[in-house]
């Protein structure tokens, strides 16, 4: 992507090293990695959530490293890029768009949604209208789940605040709602409805910035990996060795490409109607 020199945002909140707290996780780095395979199957961070007081203490002491000083500008950039892009497509909507703040932090965060801690992964809070991204995520996407390039790590963060769009539209919080009263077979499958139109308008913000050159060749790949990677199906047959539609949340790599890919091709918001998309 061509970002060095261009606009960054100011809603950056840099907690890394300022945590109070944390969250106490058994069994060493394969009890993380699980925690992380459940976080992006499940789709709803607040379940995995400890919001009772931390055993095990934060190391305040620890620095951030160059190349995170580098992912935090670039973190920046792309938040920056999603405001200007959100703003100009909620306006011809005749509505108004409230930019979300973004956390950095590192090992655990205190959210309006409860603890959390990295192994989670990114995710976004509709309670502070926050997203939440420890950087040493990218590392995992990278070398764990094969999908390197500064494009999927901005995927990851239009995702999120893809999220933050639904919300300000009233799409999550309806959804949520009936989710409290349907089957857990069906509130997945909302679940999954609502995950690929985040993948949705993810894409529709990369269309836009194709318009505004900051994509370079490859970087529609980057993304279409990068949704692929951390697809239902891909995630639960690396976990478990076998696949179970029933428990999707999020879709499979197939439907999480389709649906980025055209929220890219149409770049229109009123477009990624998943709910009422008879194969999604």
């Amino acid at each position: 992507m061509r970002w060095i020199g261009r606009r960054q945002s100011s809603n950056i909140e840099d907690r890394r090293g300022s945590s109070r707290g944390g969250i106490a996780i058994g069994g060493g780095v394969g009890s993380i990695v699980i925690i992380l395979i459940i976080y992006l199957l499940g789709g709803d961070p607040s379940a995995l959530f400890d919001n009772s007081p931390a055993s095990r203490p934060m190391n305040n002491e620890r620095l951030a490293n160059p190349q995170q000083e580098e992912q935090k500008q670039f973190v920046s950039f792309v938040l920056a890029d999603l405001e200007d892009v959100w703003h100009e497509l909620f306006q011809q909507e005749g509505k108004v768009y409230q930019e979300p703040r973004l956390v950095l932090f590192t090992d655990a965060v205190q959210s309006a949604c409860g603890m959390a801690g990295a192994a989670v992964g990114p995710f976004y809070c509709s309670a502070d209208n926050r997203v939440y991204i420890d950087l040493s995520f990218y590392d995992e996407l990278r070398s764990r789940f094969g999908a390197p390039g500064d494009f999927a790590q901005a995927y990851v963060i239009a995702h999120e605040v893809g999220h933050h769009v639904q919300h300000l539209l009233g799409i999550s919080d309806r959804v949520h709602q009936i989710q409290q009263r349907v089957s857990k077979k069906e509130a997945n499958r909302l679940s999954v409805m609502l995950e690929l139109q985040a993948d949705f308008l993810a894409g529709v913000w990369a269309h836009y910035a194709q318009q505004r050159n900051i994509l370079e060749p490859g970087d529609l790949e980057e993304g279409l990996r990068a949704a692929s990677a951390i697809g239902d199906d891909k995630l639960q047959k690396q976990a478990q060795g076998y696949v179970v539609p029933e428990s999707f949340t999020h879709g499979t790599s197939a439907q999480r490409m389709k649906w980025f890919k055209r929220g890219y091709e149409t770049g229109n918001m009123n477009k990624g109607d998943t709910f009422s998309a008879p194969d999604l």
